[in-house]
């Protein structure tokens, strides 16, 4: 395996292989882009679904036959925060998405593999730039491009995902690299991977450990995570939302998940290098759906380290006490990440959910009671803990 071959990097991991902010796009499609980015402006005023129903209806079926896949995904980017905040940006929910959101983002969707609504990789992995070119990937040098109400407590919450990525990109190298090594029953280079990704672990908790430095619990869930939700499962949409326009509907409402940081491919990429697995419950399921709505090389480099990873059972082959520390050591830091999630989780969404009115304070953006299961996946992974 080789990460280039799923357009990833170890500089960038499943962040935009390209510079986000360098992408430009038709004429045509500058309309949609201005309004996106003036959606910090739009939204005080109250009437925001006036000002989107304002955008020219496009055919963009050629802009999707010859854009390139960053084009196609800066689109994505500016578009899927206009779908978000048109369903989101008003006290009621609305049935029907117009034409001049729903035709362009049903079809960049189905261009870039991905469903017609935002997900991780547009709310994240492409929705960064850097102050200095030249410079690392880290908090000290990133900014968001696109913005929902704007205002540090956003941005904290995006960047730091921005961060963790970029950061796991060594991560995936050394995973790519153990793939081999574990077939050739290479002690030494087994021995150097492990270690080396015991210690990026260790940069991606304490980065994750910073969350609450610029992102407030109750900002977070009063003024973040409203624009984030999805359609299904949702019960201010009912059976989800009609996509005006897209023949492909047949006028009927679509349901599609809200975006979530279960949508990074990081974790499920390490489980699957280590060849850890979960017991199904809805969560499990849930999980498995969102498979789906990633990008779809970062599916297959998923995919292709669980069907070629024989880690775990080599590392149980062959007895060696260092390699067996260092492999225990990778999944007790995996779970030392699942913990932290589990107490944002509670920090974060229970506690503030059970003091507002009509909140579900066990349901997650997904519609799943995500603190019963993710303690569960959390202890799953130290079970996997070889003795």
């Amino acid at each position: 395996m080789n990460l280039a071959d799923y357009g990833l990097s170890i500089e960038r991991g499943f962040l935009a292989g390209f510079e986000p902010a360098a992408v430009t796009l038709p004429a045509e499609l500058q309309p949609a882009r201005e309004m996106a980015l003036r959606l910090p402006e739009l939204i005080p005023t109250g009437r925001l679904r006036s000002f989107l129903g304002t955008l020219p209806k496009l055919d963009p079926a050629p802009f999707c036959a010859s854009a390139s896949d960053a084009e196609l995904r800066i689109a994505m980017l500016h578009y899927s925060f206009l779908v978000q905040a048109y369903v989101w940006g008003e006290p009621d929910a609305p049935k029907v998405l117009p034409a001049c959101l729903a035709v362009p983002i049903w079809q960049i969707g189905q261009a870039i593999g991905q469903p017609p609504l935002l997900p991780y990789s547009s709310y994240t992995l492409e929705n960064w730039s850097r102050f200095d070119g030249k410079a690392p990937i880290d908090l000290s040098n990133i900014y968001t491009l696109q913005h929902f109400e704007g205002g540090m407590d956003e941005a904290w919450f995006i960047l730091v995902h921005v961060a963790i990525e970029a950061r796991a990109g060594e991560m995936l190298h050394e995973a790519t690299k153990l793939v081999g090594a574990a077939k050739d029953e290479d002690t030494a280079e087994i021995e150097r991977a492990l270690g080396a990704m015991s210690a990026v672990w260790d940069d991606v908790n304490a980065i994750f450990d910073r969350m609450p430095e610029r992102c407030d619990p109750y900002v977070y869930f009063h003024r973040v995570r409203p624009w984030i939700h999805g359609w299904k499962d949702n019960p201010a949409l009912g059976e989800g939302l009609v996509y005006e326009g897209v023949a492909a509907t047949a006028g009927k409402p679509q349901a599609f998940r809200g975006q979530t940081g279960s949508q990074s491919s990081i974790v499920p990429a390490v489980d699957a290098l280590l060849g850890i697995g979960h017991a199904g419950d809805p969560l499990r399921s849930f999980l498995d759906e969102l498979h789906a709505y990633r990008p779809p090389q970062h599916r297959r480099y998923i995919e292709d380290l669980r069907a070629q990873s024989v880690l775990r059972a080599v590392v149980h082959k062959l007895g060696n006490p260092v390699i067996r520390e260092l492999y225990n050591d990778n999944i007790r830091k995996l779970a030392r990440f699942r913990t932290r999630h589990l107490e944002y989780a509670a920090t974060y969404i229970n506690r503030q959910a059970s003091t507002a009115a009509g909140n579900d304070p066990d349901v997650g953006t997904g519609g799943t009671p995500f603190m019963r299961y993710l303690k569960k996946h959390r202890d799953e992974a130290e079970a996997h803990l070889l003795t």
